[in-house]
């Protein structure tokens, strides 16, 4: 079976991403217990909770860049650590992840980081990359003469647009968003969401995001699942988190700003 012909689960029969009984233990210390979630197709998901909570470990797992204790992690109805490799090379095609600080190759430049994965899981010729590189850099409102720059040579805003293409260079069905404004200013920020808000709008993909800035959570997300006590207390739409009774919640969305963006009719 090549990696072309792994079957993809009809629309609709299986979530984006499935977490079943996942349980995370570093040594002595329990990081998750017995978390169950799913992400449907073209959601938009943001995942919150305090420091230490395990919210990007648990990005990780999805991902299958950590292997939880217990439990399983499926996204498409696939395993993410299938043992099968042509199947995990298979769901890889079909998710891009954007990390914190962007995560760019300091020795490549932004056209060859953008092209990594393109050359890494696709059997593509130089010519159809290089076309794929300028369209993704037009996307993430990059002009073509910033492809021949090198990662130390660009502002936060710019890494993090180019982390962007990176990670919607396979034109994934999920996106994986690791605190994607920690480090910019307020406007760059607002900026760098609503650039993401158009994308999923425009090309449907399924998102799940980490974060503990509301505005960026107020500006993306569509449902909210809140990490403490080493489980999902609450999983919904924003109001019908808003109405769980409990310390987190209370605390992360009943600040005087929170009420502010909430008046807004953001969240």
């Amino acid at each position: 079976m090549s990696a072309m012909n792994v079957p993809a689960p009809h629309s609709g029969s299986c979530p984006t991403i499935e977490i079943r009984g996942v349980s995370t233990r570093f040594c002595d210390a329990v990081i998750h217990r017995n978390i169950d979630l799913d992400v449907a197709a073209g959601q938009v998901l943001g995942l919150v909770g305090g420091s230490g909570s395990g919210k990007t470990t648990l990005l990780r797992e999805i991902v299958g860049l950590l292997v939880p204790s217990a439990g399983s992690v499926k996204l498409f109805g696939y395993s993410v650590l299938d043992a099968d490799p042509i199947i995990r090379r298979a769901v890889r095609r079909r998710f891009g992840m954007l990390f914190q600080q962007g995560a760019l190759f300091s020795a490549l430049s932004v056209f060859d980081n953008i092209a990594f994965p393109l050359r890494e899981l696709r059997e593509l010729n130089e010519e159809i990359i290089r076309d794929l590189v300028y369209l993704k850099l037009a996307m993430v409102e990059l002009e073509p003469r910033h492809a021949h720059l090198m990662p130390a040579e660009l502002s936060g805003g710019m890494i993090k647009r180019v982390a962007l293409a990176r990670a919607l260079s396979l034109e994934p069905e999920l996106l994986v968003l690791d605190e994607p404004t920690a480090g910019l200013d307020p406007d760059l920020a607002d900026n760098f969401v609503k650039l993401i808000r158009m994308l999923q709008k425009e090309l449907g993909f399924t998102v799940v995001m980490v974060t503990h800035d509301l505005d960026t959570l107020a500006g993306l997300a569509s449902r909210v699942a809140v990490l403490a006590e080493q489980r999902i207390v609450a999983c919904g739409t924003p109001a019908e988190v808003l109405a769980v009774d409990h310390p987190f919640v209370r605390d992360f969305f009943c600040s005087e700003h929170a009420i502010a963006v909430m008046q807004k009719g953001v969240v």
